[in-house]
């Protein structure tokens, strides 16, 4: 039978939550090959314009426990920095994802990702998409600190 698992993470930046979203989350897809090549071959769109409904397809590495992952936008609401999505690959039966980016005080950020999957292999999935997050977060946080104009 399989299990369901879930983790909660939470990570300040010194990045505005719009710049944060947009890197992290509307062009993870563009970035993603470049930042984290280790983690990501390649990506693209398969349906939509990114918005509600949209399929992104990634080919991930070797570091990764899955070949190929396509993640579905189920809600999007770029103004407040907040989306779901559902992402679908090997080992798991579903992976509901929701992110929340909300601005700080002294104009950084606290990104807040909710997962819950189910699967055969969710433990060590979950394991391995916690770190991945994580690594992505701080990944986009040095960029985009590194390049000021990014994403603005």
């Amino acid at each position: 039978m399989a299990s369901t698992n879930s983790w909660t993470l939470e990570l300040e930046s010194r990045v505005s939550a719009p710049r944060k979203f947009r890197a992290t989350v509307m062009d993870w897809h563009t970035l993603a090959p470049k930042l984290a090549p280790h983690i990501v071959d390649s990506a693209h769109h398969v349906e939509g314009d990114g918005g509600i409904g949209s399929v992104r397809h990634y080919n991930c590495s070797s570091a990764m426990p899955f070949n190929v992952m396509k993640k579905k936008v189920e809600y999007l609401d770029v103004d407040n920095c907040e989306c779901k999505y559902t992402l679908e690959c090997d080992g798991v039966e579903t992976s509901t994802w929701h992110i929340k980016i909300r601005p700080t005080t002294n104009g950084g950020s606290v990104a807040k990702v909710e997962c819950t999957s189910k699967g055969t292999e969710g433990k060590d999935m979950m394991l391995k998409a916690k770190e991945s997050a994580t690594e992505m977060f701080k990944t986009v946080e040095a960029y985009l600190i590194a390049n000021p104009d990014a994403y603005n």
